[in-house]
């Protein structure tokens, strides 16, 4: 049993519906509607944060979509999401060398992981700008003058967990439009609609920078209503050096995108 930390854009085809399905048997455990593993570390950890693990199982379902895959089964949640666990398996740094390791000639994500500080940074500098602007601009300059390899695990841990903040409108909105500024002149749609042109357009451009930010799903999960969207659907982009794996069949339990 396994739920990372990291954004699941870091995770290829078949981790990503690995952690889609233990987040449903942690979700049940946790509203009391099954007991194996209930005393797993996984499970534990996640005791008394039933409503982050939902708002976890809306951010891997935007990253499903995003692929063009789509969620048969939606974890729906009322009321506040709650604080999330406190706790770490392994820290996301540590996480990020596990990946590099279980990924070795394998597969990889739709976003490479992170070899630098530097790397990181581009990957989630949108999400967090869509949270914090002033935490946006001080992590740019204290990255651009970090020396590649120095304080790795740090900033990934500082980025895991700003990454857990509710983005308030105004300002996922900003973010939203510095992302689209770089593919179109015409003013965005907004919301998701808006993040599945950014990538569609940013794959034809191509913008490596767009394909490989995690903001393209982040954001979309905390769109109004976006963690119990059954199902949109958005251009999956392609990874530069080869298509994405095809969509998960219905035996995997997710059924075929349709366009």
């Amino acid at each position: 049993m396994r739920v990372w930390d990291l954004h699941p854009g870091y995770l290829n085809r078949p981790s990503l519906l690995a952690e889609h399905r233990e987040l449903h048997g942690v979700i049940a455990i946790l509203s009391g509607g099954l007991k194996g593993y209930s005393r797993h570390p996984e499970t534990l950890r996640w005791k008394g944060h039933l409503g982050a693990a939902r708002r976890r199982h809306a951010i891997v379902s935007a990253e499903m979509r995003l692929r063009g895959w789509r969620d048969l089964t939606p974890a729906t949640h009322r009321g506040p999401f709650g604080a999330w666990p406190g706790t770490f398996i392994d820290t996301p740094g540590e996480q990020v060398r596990i990946l590099a390791g279980k990924y070795a000639g394998r597969e990889g994500g739709r976003i490479p992981l992170p070899r630098s500080g530097q790397e990181a940074w581009a990957h989630h500098k949108y999400s967090v700008m869509a949270r914090d602007p002033a935490a946006c601009s001080g992590i740019g300059r204290r990255v651009a003058a970090m020396r590649r390899g120095a304080a790795f695990d740090a900033l990934m841990l500082e980025l895991t967990l700003l990454l857990r903040k509710p983005p308030p409108a105004g300002r996922r909105r900003n973010a939203l439009e510095h992302m689209w500024g770089y593919v179109s002149a015409d003013p965005p749609t907004g919301g998701e609609r808006t993040l599945a042109e950014i990538a569609a357009r940013a794959k034809a451009v191509p913008r490596t920078y767009l394909l490989e930010s995690t903001a393209l799903s982040d954001l979309a999960a905390w769109e109004p209503g976006g963690w119990s969207r059954p199902w949109t659907m958005l251009e999956a982009p392609s990874r530069p050096n080869g298509r994405l794996g095809r969509p998960p069949g219905p035996r995997e339990g997710h059924g075929p995108a349709h366009v």
